[in-house]
């Protein structure tokens, strides 16, 4: 396991709706790409419901989470992805957070990313265009709830192999 060496960490990253609306993943990748870490995921997803209430899941009782919901999920941007990545490498969760900046996009710093692009709506939602994982163990069960081992190109975590019969997927016609 990679994650017991040194100091080295993994953190997820969300680009949220607000964020691929505003056309800023260039913005914030190129950001990102200060700290020197290592894109170990990345993909596109459209965030099911019952992935976003897993994700949020810690803010359930909170009057705002619905609006979370349907926030996470596109619905109040007409933007029905998120991009997720999954940054890699010593102090990743320090590093991510510290060029995101505060929750409250008001609260953070100018020259952070939530600072420079973020916003709070009308009602109070923080339109923060980014999420990054608060600790190892948030990270840990964030990047296994958004990802499968197989779309990570290094082993984070212990896996095992399984056989799955009569498995429906997509093809291309």
């Amino acid at each position: 396991m990679l994650t017991s060496q040194g100091k080295n960490q993994a953190t997820l990253i969300l680009i949220k709706p607000d964020g691929l609306k505003k056309s800023l993943t260039g913005n914030i990748l190129t950001r990102l790409s200060e700290t020197k870490l290592e894109i170990v995921g990345a993909k596109m997803v459209r965030v099911q419901r019952e992935l976003a209430e897993e994700h949020y899941k810690h803010l359930k009782d909170k009057p705002f989470f619905e609006e979370l919901i349907k926030y996470i999920q596109g619905e109040l941007h007409g933007r029905r992805k998120v991009m997720a990545l999954v940054y890699w490498g010593e102090d990743a969760i320090a590093k991510c957070r510290a060029l995101a900046g505060a929750t409250n996009p008001e609260e953070a710093e100018p020259t952070s990313i939530r600072g420079a692009y973020g916003r709070i709506t009308t009602k109070g939602l923080y339109e923060n265009v980014i999420h990054v994982s608060s600790t190892p163990e948030e990270a840990e069960r964030e990047i296994k709830l958004w990802f499968k081992p197989d779309e990570i190109i290094v082993d984070l975590y212990p896996k095992k192999k399984i056989i799955i019969k009569e498995k429906e997927e997509s093809i291309w016609a």
